[in-house]
């Protein structure tokens, strides 16, 4: 399936989704991939995880990107080289979750998850959230707001990507309503303290979530 959509978050930023509707053979057919990058697809055990890997690669190709210009930098966060006649580094943050991959490419330091909503998140909520902060909703809703925060707190730490981030015990949510499709969150640690404004929406049974330094 072509793009399925492109959601204009800021000025600069833009979230990419591909709905995944092809077997496995017809993604690989279709993206170039880098030895390393083949290595890393032939080590992954699960189906599912390995067309979510190509579909992040096609994306990149329709965006006139490939495999070969995607790279990791030593804490596993990725980056994309620059084109044209730029010197700097693309931001981009890469997600994918059962039917979707979704990746965004911004000019300011950009995190984002994609997660299948699933009674399972509501389950572990009193692991990596407040959860005061479920008070008062349903059952479904309770089930979104505990998939945006863990979003949150996933989003945040792509972007830190430091050793040591706990998301109980660093990073804070404050209380939000969904149909707000946006937050804040607060990252304390290392004796500093750091703002993040949010994006988050829904597409199908889905969440994603962005987060931008403020």
């Amino acid at each position: 399936m072509p793009l399925h959509k492109v959601i204009f978050l800021t000025k600069s930023a833009k979230l990419y989704l591909w709905k995944i509707t092809e077997d496995f053979d017809t993604l690989f057919n279709e993206v170039k991939l880098k030895d390393s990058s083949l290595a890393r697809l032939e080590s992954m055990k699960s189906k599912s995880h390995q067309k979510g890997f190509l579909a992040v690669r096609m994306l990149l190709q329709h965006l006139d990107y490939s495999d070969f210009d995607l790279y990791y930098d030593e804490f596993g966060k990725p980056h994309l080289k620059p084109q044209g006649c730029s010197s700097k580094d693309v931001e981009i943050s890469i997600s994918h979750s059962n039917d979707f991959s979704a990746l965004v490419i911004s000019d300011e330091k950009i995190g984002m998850d994609l997660e299948q909503l699933k009674e399972k998140t509501l389950r572990i909520a009193p692991r990596f959230m407040d959860v005061s902060h479920l008070d008062g909703l349903s059952e479904a809703d309770k089930i979104k707001k505990a998939t945006v925060v863990w979003g949150i707190k996933e989003s945040i730490f792509k972007i830190k990507n430091e050793k040591g981030i706990s998301f109980p015990n660093h990073i804070f949510e404050d209380d939000f309503a969904f149909e707000d499709k946006t937050a804040t969150a607060t990252l304390k640690f290392n004796n500093k303290e750091e703002k993040y404004k949010i994006r988050f929406d829904s597409e199908e049974d889905y969440i994603f979530v962005c987060a931008f330094e403020k």
